[in-house]
């Protein structure tokens, strides 16, 4: 597949450049067309909340760090999409914290596509990718995701989800795990089911996090602790929700016309 050419100066530069990059992921079997369309719903949400990160994720990723560092066994599961837009931002993560654990875990698995998910990872310096050959799976749950690695995901006290399905979300809290999520869409199932969801863009959410393990990672247990209790589920979603009906409200305002008389006070 020819990648198209896309200027610099094109308003949407990133965005195309992304979307032709998943497209040539999905040729070479790393991303599938599902993958495709769960991308742009969440691109659609990152348009509603601004394309950037919000003082609310931001707090809630400077969570998610501390409760990384606190963790015995954490673990990030990847996915396609993960491996395809993100593998760099993996392998950052796991060289700040070496006790990570990166792990691949599909919902449309084959041998195949696991491999090139998992070589994706290593390519990108991930020294050590689980999954690829699971041992265990998880209760309650139908699906090819509900496969892990006994080493990984099955002993982990703090799972990372980005990009995740709610089913198994949900199957990984009842499993005793904490549940970190990255999810533009915070009416998600996966959002409403993890302890401590992110809403934000991907790339961003996981350099945040490795920054934050960055500077917290000297500090004593007790004030990373702290930062870790300093968020709730329920307020990082309601105040996304928030964020983004104020933001419709102010777009949706009808600007006044030039050269329109005011109204008298």
């Amino acid at each position: 597949m020819t990648a198209p050419t896309i200027p610099r100066s094109h308003p949407r530069y990133r965005s195309l450049m992304v979307r032709s990059d998943l497209a040539e992921k999905m040729a070479e079997g790393l991303v599938v067309p599902e993958g495709l369309m769960a991308h742009g719903r969440g691109e659609a949400f990152d348009y509603l909340l601004g394309e950037k990160t919000t003082p609310e994720a931001a707090k809630a990723e400077r969570a998610a760090a501390a409760h990384l560092l606190l963790a015995r066994h954490p673990v990030l599961s990847v996915n396609g999409n993960v491996a395809a837009l993100a593998a760099a931002e993996v392998a950052s993560l796991s060289k700040s914290l070496p006790r990570l654990t990166v792990e691949v875990n599909l919902f449309h698995r084959t041998p195949d596509r696991a491999r090139r998910v998992a070589d994706a990872l290593r390519q990108a310096g991930v020294p050590t990718v689980l999954g690829e050959h699971p041992t265990a799976r998880l209760r309650g749950l139908a699906s090819d995701r509900a496969w892990v690695d006994a080493h990984g995901i099955l002993r982990a006290d703090v799972v990372v989800v980005p990009l995740e399905d709610g089913d198994r979300a949900e199957a990984l809290v009842r499993a005793g795990k904490f549940v970190i999520s990255v999810d533009l869409n915070p009416l998600s199932r996966t959002s409403q089911k993890a302890q401590l969801p992110i809403v934000d863009e991907l790339t961003r959410a996981l350099r945040h996090i490795d920054l934050g393990i960055l500077r917290m990672r000297r500090w004593e247990p007790s004030r990373i602790s702290t930062v870790a209790q300093s968020v709730e589920a329920p307020e990082v979603l309601s105040s996304a929700l928030r964020r983004i009906r104020v933001r419709l409200d102010r777009l949706a305002a009808p600007e006044p016309r030039r050269g329109s008389p005011r109204r008298a006070g």
